[in-house]
C-alpha cells in the first residue's frame, strides 16, 4: 500500500462519522430498519378452529352409549410442571371409569410424534407445524410414566348428570376415531388443556365459558415467564423471540390454557348434580395420586446476562490507556494496557455477544418468513438483536487468536463504521420506545439489563478493536 493510500485509510477510519456517512442516508436506513419491526403484529389467533370439531356431529347411532350412565365416571387429570422444557406447563388429561364393562382408561391429548427424528421435529416446530394426537393409556401405565418424572399427579371427580355425560362419552369416542385422533398444537389456544376444557364446557352446554369472562391482570409473558422460572434461559429466550401478542391482558377463559388454573377454576363451579338437595361442586372427591417438590426457580438470566457482558466490559475500559473527550477522532491514540491480555477478553466478549444477537436475530427474522407462530413476527427485538451479527464471529476469532485488531481497508472502514453507527442508534432509539412506552410489546428488562452491555461493547471495538492496514493477510 503507497503511503498516501495508507494515510486515507487512516483518515476515513479516524474522522467524524458525520464526514464519513451522509446523514440523510442513515436516518434513511434507521427509518426504514424502524418501521419494519415496528409494523403492527397480527393479532394471535384467538380460535384455533376448535369450535368446529365441537360442532362436528355427533350421530347416537355412531357412538352408542352404554345404558346405565350411572356407572360412568368422569376424572380431571391435572399434572404439575416437570423437568422437560416441554413439560413446564404442566399436563391435563381426563379419566373414565365405566364400571359396567369395568373399563378404566386415560385420555392424554399432549402426544407428539418424534419418529421423524429431533431435527425434523424441531424444524416443524419452528414453522409452527404442530401435529399432536389423542392417545389412551391404563391409569396405572399413565401414572408410572409421571412417577419416573417426578410430577405431582392431582385426581378430581367431574359430577355431571347424565345427559351431560353422555355428550362427553360421544365426545371422546368421536375424538378416538383414527381420523379424528390428529390436531394442530397451538400452545395457548389448542392444547392438551384446553382439549379438556373445552370437552367440559361442551357437556355442561358452555357452562364453563360463560362464567369465566372476566379479564385478568395477568397476560400471557407473565404465565410463560413464571412456568419456565426453573429454567432460566427458556424463559429468558421466549422473552426475546415473542412479540407483543403476549402483551395483553386475558381472560378467565384464555387463562385456562394453563393446567393449574384449568382445575383452580373449575373447582369454583357448580355442578347440576344435587346430593340431598344440595347442588354438589363441579369438582369433588380430591386426591392427591402421587407428590413431588415442583422444580426449583433459578436466578433471573437477565441478571446474568447483565453481569457476563459488563463486567469484562468495564475491565477492559479501565485498560484503555487514553480516550481523548472529542470522541474516537485520535483512534491511533486508543490502545489497551497489557493488550495480548486484553484482546483474548475481548475476543471471548465478542464471541459471546455475537452469538448471543446473531443467533436471537436470525431465529426471529427466519419465524417472520417462514413460521406460522404469529406471536414471534413484528418483533420489535430485532432492532437489538441482528442475524449479520454472527459475521463478528471472525472479527472476534482474530481478536482471540492473534491478539490483534481486525485490519481495516480504505474499502471497509466506511462499511464498518456505517455498521456501528447503525448498532448505536438502533440501540438508542430501543431504549428510548422502551422508556417512553412507544410499544405494546414488554422490553423494558432487556433495555435495562442487555443494552447497556451491548452499548458499551459496541463503543470499545470502535474504538480499539479495528486498524487500517493493508488489504492482505485479512485473518491470520
Amino acid at each position: 500500500m503507497s503511503p498516501s493510500r495508507s494515510f486515507e485509510a487512516q483518515h476515513i477510519l479516524n474522522t467524524s462519522p458525520m464526514e464519513r456517512f451522509r446523514v440523510p442516508r442513515l436516518l434513511l436506513v434507521l427509518a426504514q430498519l424502524f418501521v419494519f419491526v415496528l409494523s403492527p403484529a397480527p393479532a394471535a389467533a384467538q380460535q384455533s378452529g376448535f369450535s368446529s370439531t365441537l360442532n362436528a356431529p355427533l350421530n347416537a347411532a355412531d357412538y352408542p352409549v352404554p345404558a346405565d350412565l350411572s356407572g360412568i365416571h368422569f376424572y380431571l387429570i391435572t399434572v404439575d410442571v416437570g423437568k422437560n422444557v416441554w413439560d413446564n406447563f404442566g399436563h391435563t388429561a381426563l379419566r373414565m371409569y365405566d364400571e359396567s364393562s369395568n373399563t378404566d382408561l386415560v385420555f392424554n391429548w399432549g402426544v407428539f410424534d418424534v419418529s421423524g427424528g429431533v431435527v425434523a421435529f424441531s424444524y416443524n416446530f419452528f414453522k409452527g407445524i404442530m401435529p399432536y394426537r389423542l392417545a389412551t393409556n391404563l391409569p396405572g401405565r399413565e401414572f408410572e410414566m409421571y412417577r419416573a418424572q417426578g410430577r405431582t399427579v392431582w385426581q378430581d371427580r367431574i359430577n355431571l348428570t347424565n345427559p351431560q355425560k353422555e355428550i362427553l362419552y360421544r365426545r371422546l369416542m368421536w375424538n378416538s376415531e383414527p381420523e379424528n385422533i390428529e390436531y394442530d398444537y397451538l400452545y395457548f389456544f389448542d392444547n392438551c388443556t384446553t382439549r379438556v376444557r373445552d370437552y367440559i364446557d361442551e357437556a355442561l352446554g358452555g357452562g364453563v365459558f360463560e362464567n369465566n369472562q372476566g379479564e385478568t391482570v395477568r397476560t400471557f409473558r407473565d404465565l410463560v415467564r413464571s412456568h419456565y422460572a426453573s429454567v432460566s434461559l427458556i424463559a429468558f429466550s421466549l422473552d426475546v423471540l415473542m412479540n407483543s401478542n403476549i402483551d395483553q391482558p386475558i381472560s378467565e377463559w384464555e387463562e385456562m390454557f394453563l393446567p393449574l388454573s384449568l382445575r383452580q377454576r373449575l373447582s369454583a363451579l357448580t355442578s347440576d348434580v344435587s346430593e340431598d338437595g344440595v347442588l354438589l361442586p363441579l369438582l369433588s372427591d380430591h386426591q392427591v395420586i402421587m407428590e413431588f417438590p415442583p422444580p426449583t426457580a433459578q436466578s433471573s438470566a437477565y441478571h446474568f446476562a447483565s453481569v457476563a457482558l459488563l463486567a469484562p466490559l468495564f475491565f477492559l475500559v479501565l485498560m484503555l490507556k487514553r480516550v481523548p473527550m472529542s470522541y474516537f477522532a485520535t483512534h491511533s491514540r486508543i490502545s489497551l494496557r497489557a493488550a495480548g491480555l486484553n484482546f483474548r477478553l475481548l475476543g471471548l466478549l465478542g464471541l459471546l455477544t455475537a452469538i448471543f444477537s446473531g443467533v436471537y436475530g436470525s431465529l426471529m427474522l427466519g419465524s417472520w418468513f417462514v413460521s406460522d407462530h404469529s406471536d414471534t413476527h413484528h418483533n420489535i427485538n430485532l432492532l437489538l438483536f441482528w442475524p449479520t451479527d454472527l459475521l463478528i464471529i471472525l472479527v472476534a476469532l482474530r481478536w482471540l487468536v492473534l491478539c490483534k485488531p481486525w485490519p481495516v481497508t480504505h474499502n471497509s472502514a466506511p462499511f464498518i463504521n456505517n455498521y456501528l453507527m447503525l448498532h448505536v442508534a438502533a440501540m438508542l432509539g430501543y431504549v428510548a420506545i422502551a422508556f417512553f412506552d412507544l410499544s405494546q410489546q414488554l422490553i423494558m428488562d432487556i433495555a435495562v439489563y442487555v443494552v447497556p452491555g451491548f452499548l458499551l461493547f459496541t463503543l470499545l471495538i470502535w474504538a480499539v478493536g479495528f486498524e487500517p492496514t493493508k488489504p492482505r493477510n485479512m485473518f491470520f
